[in-house]
């Protein structure tokens, strides 16, 4: 190795040890499910993005198994040379079909969707707007591309509204507001309807990230777009089939123009290969299971209210979550790292959360229970939270 390189690592890995935050990832050895096997150990399951517990339902197994039978392992091509499928256009149909869209289009990820939404949309003189606290797959989208950038104080619709007054006395350019329809670290969820009408009143383009509103928020989970009741007035609905959907990948769903538009236009989607049959048809099947079965989503609420209610009742800090993303503020790195580990040993796996990914003050566990988890599940969670919490003297 280069030794100004191995120097520039061993400082770089020394002072995250020092601050008590260098980790590596633990290794799951079973199916991603409520209790798992971690490390050698059985654990149960407090920090998995698998909120309907679909990666093992049967529908999903099934419709995979079955499309690698019949279509292969992968597609051989990117999707504008050889690589689209009849099963990546029946996905695209049902998920436009599931948000009350247009049309979709398909990306290798929610990360690639929004960075080639945002990038290819918005060009020099035009304008995106956005809230302090979205997903850094928008920032990056915002940073790839030529366009003026404002941001505006979390949750703040004043700001925003003086953000948009203060660019439409200048430019007649586009100008894009975009928002996390749930935001990850926190759990809470903007307004869509005030976004709406201030995009309404200055002629801006409404963008959200439902990477974690799809299958938890609105009708059958059908988003946050539906829960505000805008399916019908809404410009740009960015999501991930990594979560809800217990698959893989990401989408936009828009009306057919734009769709026509990044299918040529957009980077991530023109220099990416296409997903293999099996990821394809798993998520349609998802999105069959969530149509279907609406009890899944209440048991997601259940849970989320009886876990959230017991964390508060213990005296823990849950900041301003209305979501089963339920964040346990510590209040430092190296104590929200420690509060890790100390629940693992006890059977329980919460992942710290910790500077760059929120402020150093905020550091904390964040939690996300699932439709699948059981009482006993998170009663024995909680138990474990207790005797931590009290230990470590949080609570």
């Amino acid at each position: 190795m280069n030794a100004r390189l191995k120097a520039y690592l061993e400082s770089e890995i020394g002072t995250l040890k020092a601050k008590g935050i260098f980790r590596l990832p633990r290794v799951l050895q079973t199916a991603a499910g409520p209790r798992v096997r971690m490390d050698g150990r059985d654990i149960i399951q407090l920090s998995s993005n698998n909120y309907l517990g679909l990666t093992t339902h049967p529908r999903l197994v099934a419709a995979a198994r079955q499309a690698v039978e019949e279509f292969g392992a992968g597609p051989g091509a990117v999707r504008t040379i050889a690589g689209t499928m009849s099963l990546h256009l029946e996905l695209e149909s049902r998920l436009a079909r599931f948000k009350s869209t247009e049309a979709a289009l398909v990306f290798q990820s929610g990360y690639t969707a929004n960075v080639g939404v945002v990038s290819t949309l918005m060009q020099e003189g035009d304008l995106i707007v956005s809230d302090e606290l979205n997903h850094a797959s928008i920032i990056d989208g915002c940073r790839l591309c030529k366009a003026d950038r404002a941001i505006y104080r979390h949750l703040d619709y004043d700001h925003l509204r003086d953000v948009l007054k203060t660019a439409r006395q200048t430019s007649t350019r586009k100008i894009l507001v975009v928002a996390d329809g749930v935001f990850s670290m926190d759990g809470d969820v903007p307004d869509l309807g005030s976004i709406r009408a201030l995009c309404r009143e200055y002629d801006a383009i409404a963008m959200v990230d439902d990477a974690h509103g799809t299958g938890v928020m609105g009708t059958n989970g059908r988003g946050t777009v539906d829960h505000f009741g805008l399916k019908d007035d809404w410009d740009i609905q960015i999501g991930t089939m990594s979560k809800a959907f217990g698959v893989m990948g990401g989408y936009v769903c828009c009306p057919r123009l734009l769709v026509d538009f990044y299918v040529h236009k957009a980077r991530p989607f023109l220099f990416s290969s296409s997903h293999p049959p099996a990821v394809v048809a798993a998520c349609v099947a998802a999105v069959d299971v969530m149509e279907t079965e609406p009890e899944l989503n209440a048991r997601l609420w259940e849970n989320t209210r009886f876990f959230k209610d017991g964390l508060r009742r213990l005296g823990f800090n849950t900041g301003s979550s209305v979501t089963p993303i339920t964040p346990v503020i510590i209040g430092s790195g190296a104590k929200a790292a420690r509060f890790s580990h100390e629940l693992f040993e006890r059977g329980v796996f919460a992942q710290g959360i910790f500077f760059p990914m929120v402020a150093e003050e905020k550091s904390r566990l964040r939690t996300i229970v699932m439709a699948t988890h059981t009482r006993p599940d998170l009663e024995e969670a909680l138990g474990a939270f207790e005797a931590v919490g009290r230990s470590l003297g949080v609570i």
